[in-house]
C-alpha cells in the first residue's frame, strides 16, 4: 500500500482514481449502447428478411452447380 506525506499527494491520486472509474463507467455504457445497436439491428424485420433471401440464394447457387455437374447426365 502506498504511504502519502502530504494530502496534495493523497487528493491528486483520489481525483486521479475518481475519474479513472468515470472514464471505465462511460466506456461500459458505451460497449453496452452498442451492443444494444447491434442486437436491434440484427433482430430487424428488413434484417431477418435480407438473411432469409440470402440463405435461399446461397441454396439455390449451390443446387445450380450441383445439377449442372450431375444434372446434365441422364441414364437410360
Amino acid at each position: 500500500m502506498k504511504q502519502y506525506t502530504t494530502f496534495e499527494e493523497l487528493d491528486r491520486d483520489i481525483k486521479y482514481y475518481k475519474l479513472k472509474a468515470n472514464i471505465e463507467q462511460e466506456e461500459l455504457k458505451m460497449g453496452f449502447s452498442q451492443t444494444q445497436d447491434q442486437i436491434e439491428n440484427l433482430l430487424s424485420p428488413v434484417s431477418i428478411l435480407m438473411n432469409i433471401l440470402s440463405g435461399i440464394a446461397k441454396k439455390a447457387a449451390v443446387l445450380k452447380i450441383v445439377d449442372l455437374f450431375f444434372g446434365g447426365k441422364k441414364s437410360k
